[in-house]
């Protein structure tokens, strides 16, 4: 049987290199020849799924007689963080109006045009709740978001297009426009971190105190009720 493609994360290069033990350099050559096989974002960033790299690994063990190194603490996180994620049952539901209440509010409290309820598995982020926007999920490498789960706090973006990290990306040189950013990361009751509250708008600015409060408070209320919902 297949696993999901939520139980088989995508790594940098830097990730993939950690686990196979070498430098990033020699990752990366093994990448361009093929024997890891791996692909790039639209921002040029090579990317890798963990079984490719299991892969490499069982093949090395087997020409050099040494077993293979346990998964690195950050890609257990993930693979845990993705656990949590499945056992929430939210990926791919139906629109729920305790979550489309809080995404109406955040809009409105910011003033922002866009609000979205985010969940991020391995390959996509979809969208539990959205306002101002049609689209109902990126790819993974697209979102934002990402940054806001790694941050482990709130993660703003003032200005996209000034940010070399974001100024290539597709929602922001195409629809939506993107050129504001601020999220917050969403976690069930053991702290595992599944996506984010956040809000987007289509010019530069920042937010101000009481609109960041706000913010918060909506985001602790989504997180006691994704929290309800977790199993493991």
């Amino acid at each position: 049987m297949t696993a999901p493609p939520d139980d088989d994360p995508i790594l940098t290069t830097r990730d993939a290199a950690l686990l196979l033990g070498v430098a990033v350099s020699t990752t990366q050559l093994w990448m361009e020849s093929g024997a890891l096989p791996a692909w790039k974002t639209p921002g040029g960033h090579r990317r890798v799924r963990l079984s490719s790299v299991r892969q490499l690994q069982m093949q090395q063990s087997e020409e050099t007689g040494i077993a293979p190194e346990c998964t690195t603490e950050g890609t257990a996180l993930e693979a845990a963080r993705l656990a949590a994620l499945a056992a929430s049952g939210l990926m791919d539901t139906p629109p729920e109006e305790v979550f489309d209440r809080l995404a109406r509010l955040a809009a409105q409290l910011t003033d922002c045009p866009i609000a979205l309820i985010t969940l991020l598995g391995a390959q996509r982020q979809w969208f539990k709740a959205r306002v101002g926007t049609d689209i109902t999920e990126t790819p993974r490498e697209w979102a934002f978001c990402s940054h806001a789960l790694a941050a482990a706090v709130a993660f703003v973006v003032a200005d996209a297009q000034d940010d070399p990290r974001f100024a290539g990306n597709p929602l922001v040189t195409g629809e939506p426009h993107v050129r504001f950013y601020a999220g917050i990361p969403l976690a069930d009751a053991q702290g595992r971190q599944l996506g984010t509250l956040c809000v987007f708008d289509r010019e530069p600015r920042c937010l101000r105190e009481r609109e960041m409060r706000a913010l918060h408070e909506l985001a602790a209320i989504a997180s006691e009720e994704i929290a309800r919902r977790t199993q493991v």
